[in-house]
């Protein structure tokens, strides 16, 4: 029986685990298929209802990041402890390669925004916001927020409101070699930080004063960033790097001017971190790949996935807990959504070749007690 129970549950796209550990497990894998090789990077809101809504780029035409896609949602009524298996597409894919990468928003003003990217070619990609008025069932019309053209990659679960209003969108510019869109030498890996603020819920984008480059030889610069507000009123931005690093500086007026980037203690390798402030205090909590040594890594691997505690604004990080450890995984561009007493990850694991044929989409329920007892602990199984 055992036998035939793990067959089922290889052979369905979503797989739900039940009755893992408590305070830390597995709520739901969402697997490839034939008919969706890679369903990738997501974002969460909570409706006024209390139903949890969790959207994500379900690609169609293949798994590389240029394949067919579009954005799509499932939704849990219980605090994200069980979601139901029936994704409902939001976005269809209006792009001449794709739309992906999703950020959800819920408004001071209460509409919900819903951030993504048109992915056109290899020297357009730009993002796009709508917002909803009545509880996602409907959205406004798509509105673009970068006039310029160019490759400008905002990444999931990106986007943050000030405790002034104000919009952060924190953007990596990509310039283009040539002006052949489909010559692969075109597209510059070297990314230069960019931030684009709105101070009317999304009406209008204006790009922050400054903008950077690494300021060292590097292959990627400064790639996929992130924001997060801190207590005091400042932003913390970071962004993830080929240096052995995730870097970052912080801003003293609200985004509008940044000073130069610099190597944080987040030692990783080239893949992005995720950071938000915990409910009802000061501290911060970061997912990322910890390759600091206080955990076994392969080098320049995206595993072990570990999430770490702040409590001095990101200067350091000494509270760290593994949430997986396979050195096989790949595991990525995660999504952070609290609940009551709780925090939903969702996050990718990567285990394809090439176009990435075969991946994983998993949501995982973590207390807030587990992450901050201060006990070492294994990755659950």
């Amino acid at each position: 029986m055992r036998t035939i129970a793990l067959a089922l549950a290889l052979l369905l796209p979503f797989a739900a685990h039940a009755a893992p550990p408590p305070g830390n497990r597995v709520v739901l894998d969402i697997e490839s298929s034939k008919e969706n090789p890679r369903n990738s990077e997501g974002a969460f809101v909570t409706l006024k209802s209390g139903r949890i809504l969790f959207f994500y780029t379900q690609f169609y035409g293949g798994g590389a990041d240029e394949s067919p896609a579009r954005i799509v949602s499932i939704s849990s009524e219980d605090n994200g402890q069980t979601w139901n298996h029936e994704p409902h597409v939001v976005v269809k894919d209006t792009g001449h390669q794709n739309v992906m990468s999703v950020s959800l928003l819920r408004l001071k003003s209460g509409g919900i925004a819903l951030f993504y990217l048109i992915k056109n070619s290899l020297n357009d990609c730009r993002p796009w916001m709508q917002v909803s008025a009545d509880e996602a069932q409907t959205w406004s019309a798509p509105k673009l927020m970068v006039d310029a053209p160019g490759y400008f990659v905002l990444n999931n679960d990106r986007v943050i409101q000030l405790g002034t209003g104000r919009l952060i969108a924190p953007v990596a510019f990509h310039r283009s070699r040539r002006s052949d869109p489909h010559d692969p030498h075109s597209f510059d890996p070297r990314a230069l930080a960019l931030w684009y603020l709105s101070d009317d819920e999304g009406r209008s984008w204006r790009e922050a004063n400054d903008w950077w480059a690494l300021p060292v030889v590097s292959h990627n610069g400064l790639q996929e960033p992130g924001v997060v507000e801190l207590a005091d009123g400042n932003v913390l931005s970071w962004a993830r790097t080929d240096l052995g690093a995730q870097w970052g500086c912080v801003s003293t007026n609200a985004g509008l001017s940044w000073p130069p980037f610099a190597a944080t203690p987040l030692k990783s390798p080239l893949s992005p971190a995720s950071i938000k402030r915990l409910p009802g205090g000061a501290d911060l909590l970061v997912v990322f790949n910890d390759h600091s040594g206080a955990f076994p890594f392969p080098r320049g691997q995206r595993t072990p996935l570990v999430a770490a505690i702040s409590s001095d604004g990101g200067a350091t990080w000494p509270l760290r807990k593994v949430l997986e450890d396979d050195p096989k995984g790949q595991y990525c561009y995660t999504a952070i959504h609290f609940v009551e007493g709780a925090v939903l990850l969702g996050y990718l694991d990567f285990r394809g070749t090439g176009a990435q044929e075969s991946n994983l989409l998993r949501i995982r329920r973590v207390g807030l007690g587990w992450l901050r007892a201060p006990d070492a602990a294994k990755a659950p199984k």
